[in-house]
């Protein structure tokens, strides 16, 4: 798997399981300030659930000091008891060494525990390991085997990967059309890179029969999450009138967006700018102000929904 994708999925996903699982205590009311004291008594009375909610105040600083070296003590009271969450979390710590010295063999101890009790955040990341050789003797087809436990719970990180492991035939044999299963599984939660994938095996009609709308469709969704390869995309297609009737302007304004990150949509931008006049150039540099307010406007609609519903699933902490 591509490093730079990789490194997209698991900060996103140690991102979320990290918000999931530790509401943060800043501006907390004081009815939320004695839940906290609540977790903070459990913990201390062997109550595994509160102590991996301890450790990740510590470990985030967040109505107490950071100190990464007590998150893990608490982390490790939990996952002693066989708490699949801290157990994750305790190996997170091993290959980042936050806490504790950098120990990938140890780190994979922990996931591998974790794993074994169906916990899908840990299936995913023991199969990174394998496929890595990290912490353990790299082996493609232990990794597939791992990421499809998690796969088959739906966690879309693993989805995304055993699609490519589809795709590129890696741990298993080659079959574009699993692959594009897979991908849509993912694209169907949201995850932005999953959904620019199914898009290109649309426009080239790899897996899936070729569909120029139903590309732009995926490729939108994707490139309103901020995704630049998206966005690369959509100026593509708007340009070349793939899917969508031709525009400049709206390719200008996607490969202006994109081109903040994307080299590729940077040199597409250059070559058009020299071939519109003047006026279609303030006319996309106008295009690409509301783009950008418009796919924030959607991100932030995105946050508050998050938001909502991690404060309910801290309630049931």
């Amino acid at each position: 798997m591509d490093l730079a994708i990789r490194s997209r999925i698991v900060a996103v996903l140690v991102g979320f399981f990290a918000l999931s699982l530790f509401p943060v205590k800043a501006g907390m009311t004081p009815d939320e300030v004695k839940e906290f004291d609540r977790f903070k008594t459990q913990a201390e009375h062997g109550v595994a659930a509160a102590q991996l909610v301890l450790g990740g105040f510590y470990g985030k600083g967040q109505g107490v000091a950071k100190d990464e070296v007590e998150a893990v003590k608490w982390y490790r009271k939990a996952a002693e008891q066989g708490y699949a969450a801290a157990q994750f979390f305790l190996g997170l710590c091993y290959v980042e060494g936050q806490g504790v010295a950098k120990d990938e063999v140890e780190a994979v101890k922990w996931y591998r525990k974790a794993a074994e009790q169906g916990y899908a955040a840990a299936q995913f990341f023991l199969g990174l390991c394998y496929v890595e050789g990290k912490g353990v003797a790299k082996d493609e087809v232990e990794a597939v085997k791992w990421y499809r436990k998690a796969a088959e719970q739906g966690d879309s990180g693993a989805q995304l990967i055993l699609g490519d492991c589809y795709y590129f035939g890696k741990g298993l044999s080659k079959d574009s059309v699993r692959a594009v299963s897979w991908y849509r599984k993912a694209a169907e939660q949201g995850l932005a890179i999953a959904q620019n994938k199914l898009g290109v095996l649309y426009t080239h009609g790899e897996g899936v029969a070729k569909d120029e709308v139903e590309a732009v469709k995926w490729y939108r969704k994707a490139a309103e999450q901020g995704d630049s390869e998206a966005q690369l995309n959509m100026g593509i297609c708007y340009f070349k009138g793939l899917g969508v009737a031709k525009d400049e302007i709206e390719a200008y304004a996607y490969w202006n967006l994109a081109g903040i990150t994307d080299e590729l949509a940077r040199k597409n931008l250059a070559i058009l700018e020299r071939e519109m006049s003047p006026d279609a150039r303030l006319l996309g540099q106008q295009r690409t102000k509301q783009l950008r307010k418009e796919i924030e406007g959607r991100l932030e609609s995105a946050e508050e929904v998050r938001k909502a519903i991690e404060k309910e699933r801290s309630k049931g902490a």
